[in-house]
């Protein structure tokens, strides 16, 4: 019953991250933004809310339970940190830098004002939240097993998932994307000089519920990419991997989004996001073409 409640969970939660794109997301002083903006950013907003749909859909259909519950106990875990974070979007704290990206704007952040776009979005992320803790709960009392024929290629796994997990919590160390250098001349000595400006924040750089949910997040991302290989049965170990993907993959989807504007350019750390999520969805290919060679073996 209870993981149906989480499939249930799952599936409102993508319906109303779909939902999220459509009305304004926030009017940053007096500009409304939205996170359908350009084609980046409709995939990057897209991709979280559609694998917890179809994810859902099968958890609470009763089909592969231990998948669902893997995808829903790591998409939860990823979903509090990503939580607290649109807090801090759509909060008006003095300590906000005066400009920020907003939805692949580079605004000024003199008034903030949320719009619906940001409450559904908001509520989105709750269900997620609630659907891992019922993830978790349900997990002892479901039954679904195999063979283990995938046992001797978990460590491998593992510590791919850990190389991903470090690399993607360095990338976030740094802004995806950020102003380009400016070449000033020196009127005393007509020598040209490279001054850098200063862009939008890391997400570790920002103050309050943002620095709480990046640590969050981070420290989510290191976990689960090291617990998801070790999962039982092979099925719920492509869900926790494919959760992984899904986050990490938005994540550099929007800094593909935030690129497009005309200030801005992609910085390596950005660039370096989306190759990681890639990364993470050929090793969810990975291993879902492992659990199938080792059950042609057995």
């Amino acid at each position: 019953m209870i993981a149906r409640v989480a499939g249930g969970l799952l599936v409102l939660a993508g319906l109303l991250g779909v939902a999220s794109l459509f009305p304004t997301y926030l009017v940053v002083d007096g500009r409304e933004t939205s996170l359908a903006a350009g084609p980046a950013g409709v995939v990057a907003a897209l991709v979280v809310p559609l694998s917890s749909l179809a994810v859902g859909a099968l958890l609470a259909a009763g089909r592969l339970p231990k998948f669902g519950l893997a995808h829903a106990g790591v998409g939860g875990a990823l979903a509090l940190g990503s939580l607290f974070i649109e807090v801090y979007n759509g909060s008006e704290s003095l300590e906000r830098a005066g400009r920020e990206v907003v939805a692949g704007e580079w605004l000024l952040t003199v008034s903030v004002q949320r719009g619906a776009g940001w409450w559904l979005g908001v509520l989105a992320l709750a269900c997620l939240v609630l659907a891992g803790a019922c993830g978790v709960a349900a997990w002892g009392r479901t039954v679904m097993d195999d063979d283990g024929a995938l046992d001797p290629a978990r460590p491998g796994l593992a510590g791919l998932a850990a190389l991903l997990g470090a690399g993607t919590v360095l990338c976030l160390a740094a802004p995806a994307v950020g102003l380009p250098e400016l070449l000033v001349t020196n009127q005393r000595t007509l020598e040209e000089i490279v001054v850098e400006q200063q862009g939008p924040e890391a997400l570790y750089g920002r103050p309050g519920w943002a620095l709480l949910g990046g640590l969050l997040l981070a420290g989510a991302i290191l976990l689960c990419s090291v617990l998801s290989p070790s999962l039982r049965p092979r099925l719920a170990t492509v869900g926790g991997l494919l959760a992984i993907t899904a986050t990490v993959l938005a994540a550099g989807l929007a800094g593909v989004r935030d690129a497009t504007a005309p200030e801005l350019e992609w910085t390596l750390p950005g660039m370096g996001l989306l190759l990681l999520g890639f990364g993470y969805a050929g090793l969810t290919v990975l291993a879902w073409l492992l659990r199938r060679w080792a059950s042609a073996r057995a």
